[in-house]
């Protein structure tokens, strides 16, 4: 009896799977595949003189088949969807190249079909400099991007081309009063925004959510405005999305200026859908400056009716620093490639140990120090003899400065025995010696832990006659694959020390102390000694990138 039960069971189960296929097959239909898949490719400016185009890049995409509900486009592997099958592409990439195009067409029931085609286009515009400032100059680089929250106006709003007589136009001139750390868009400000280089241009992609839909067009997709919203809403905020460049067309752009400086000239456009954190129903936006560490962007939402102006950093801000100097006086931004400017840097030379039993020759040559991409970088580099050679830059006797903040945003190496510093010393320092003269560590790394920064001060303790040190460390994650803020604020009561503008470290200062005098900056990477330690035996050479020093007073 048992075994006829067992038959009657899966007879019911056989009955119910063909019956409940054939409840699907009613709802859904026919499975019917596209066929007949048409690709046309306009190249925009294309003629009998200029067979790939006018430089611009541009390619004006059709597809077409018979029984396709919507299309979606692939280029290098990044989707761009299209229901019409009608979609414009700007290709970046210099020169003339062929690109394969994969266009897949949507059929019935998750029916697809695809066809490819190869399009060579001519695209004679280029902004290396900007593309570097995004993401890095070497295939692989990444960049991460943050809403400059810590300063004014890192959100404005203004028209988009009337000026209504006094060239409005080009700034934020309906909203301008939007204040760091702003209450209702702080839902936003841990937002990431990731820039990558590959062998075939800049990919960009959000990481960390949500969007924040402005109360002009969240009217369009029917939401509440003036506040964040999560990927049911921005349905295209995450994936990797690919990034073309091409000339500002903009009136603001080619007519206007931001506070007294014309725009950089360079738009930038970001693939289905993508957008940095502000959903407005557009991802092209005008650079209108752009630096290793800040970026300042134009975009027009859907409708034309608006101009939003947003600020970006590298460096993402944490609230809380509270500082007493905020003037800045002296600068280096390390823009100019070639040799550190000479009126900013000289140079420690020679080995010696340099009393901590150090390894390295230090040189002023361009293999150990220089100006490249928008940084100071030093290279310490084994010398192919057993020895190694680096650089140790000063300020002595260029730049100094009694009390003040001082700032220095920088990727340090991740070698095993490398011992990177940010560091001052007292000016009197050729007179009185170490450490009579005082001795400030805004960052050091120990060779052998590159998951920890240090903090410290030295001095004679004159009572004791004797050295006196006080340090403190904090953690710090991808030092060596991400820029970083060491900063020290220093005044006649305190020292305190700040990685990436959270306080880790400080010292009472007192008269009775040598930091009431001027000091002098240095930027070294030592190899082994009391720090640096063992240094591993397969090293050949690795940097410190230096993006820039600022002074406030």
């Amino acid at each position: 009896m048992k075994n006829f039960k067992n038959i009657y069971i899966i007879l019911f189960s056989l009955m119910t799977a063909f019956y409940g296929c054939q409840e699907n097959e009613y709802e859904f239909g026919a499975l019917i595949s596209p066929s007949d898949i048409v690709i046309t490719a306009e190249i925009v400016g294309a003629d009998t003189n200029n067979p790939y185009g006018d430089g611009s890049g541009s390619v004006n995409f059709t597809a077409t088949a018979s029984n396709a509900s919507s299309y979606v486009y692939y280029f290098d592997g990044i989707a761009s969807a299209s229901p019409s099958g009608i979609l414009s592409k700007r290709f970046s990439k210099v020169g003339v190249n062929i690109y394969t195009v994969v266009v897949k067409a949507n059929g019935t029931g998750g029916i697809s079909s695809t066809k490819t085609i190869d399009v060579e286009v001519f695209s004679s515009f280029s902004d290396e400099e900007a593309e570097n400032f995004l993401s890095g100059a070497n295939v692989g680089d990444s960049k991460k991007w943050y809403w400059q929250a810590d300063k004014d106006t890192h959100v404005g709003l203004g028209p988009v081309t009337d000026d209504y007589g006094n060239g409005e136009f080009a700034y934020e001139a309906w909203w301008n009063g939007i204040k760091a750390w702003d209450s209702e868009k702080g839902c936003m400000y841990d937002n990431e925004f990731v820039f990558t280089r590959t062998a075939n241009g800049l990919t960009f992609e959000q990481t960390v959510g949500p969007a924040f839909v402005p109360g002009t067009y969240a009217g369009d997709l029917g939401v509440g405005g003036d506040q964040c919203h999560d990927e049911t809403v921005a349905t295209s905020m995450f994936g990797v999305k690919t990034v073309s460049f091409g000339p500002s067309t903009s009136k603001a752009a080619t007519e206007g200026s931001y506070n007294g400086n014309p725009y950089r000239g360079t738009t930038f456009e970001i693939s289905d859908g993508g957008f940095m954190g502000w959903l407005v129903g557009s991802g092209a936006y005008d650079i209108i400056s752009i630096s290793n560490d800040e970026l300042i962007v134009r975009i027009i939402q859907a409708g034309d009716g608006f101009a939003w102006y947003h600020k970006f950093t590298s460096t993402k801000p944490v609230q809380g620093a509270s500082y007493t100097y905020n003037n800045l006086v002296w600068e280096d931004d390390f823009n100019t490639p070639g040799t550190p400017d000479p009126t900013n840097w000289t140079y420690d030379l020679g080995a010696g140990g340099w009393g901590n039993g150090e390894l390295q020759t230090y040189t002023n040559t361009a293999e150990n120090a220089k100006v490249e991409g928008g940084s100071l970088i030093i290279t310490a580099k084994a010398d192919g003899s057993g020895g190694y050679t680096s650089a140790r830059l000063k300020s002595q006797g260029l730049r100094k400065f009694t009390y003040g903040r001082i700032e220095v945003r920088a990727k340090l190496p991740s070698a095993q025995g490398t011992w990177p510093a940010i560091w001052m010393l007292g000016s009197n320092f050729p007179t009185v010696g170490w450490p009579q003269c005082g001795e400030i560590d805004i960052m050091e790394q120990t060779g052998a832990d590159k998951n920890t920064t240090l903090g410290t001060c030295h001095w004679w303790n004159t009572s004791g006659s004797a050295n006196a040190s006080y340090g403190e460390t904090t953690s710090v994650a991808n030092a060596s694959s991400e820029f970083h803020l060491y900063t020290v604020e220093w005044t006649d009561t305190a020292i305190k020390i700040y990685l990436d503008d959270a306080p880790f470290y400080e010292l009472t200062n007192s008269a009775d102390l040598p930091f009431n005098a001027d000091f002098f900056l240095i930027l070294n990477v030592a190899m082994g000694g009391s720090l640096g330690g063992t240094v591993d035996a397969a090293f050949t050479q690795d940097t410190m990138e230096i993006d820039y020093v600022k002074v406030y007073q």
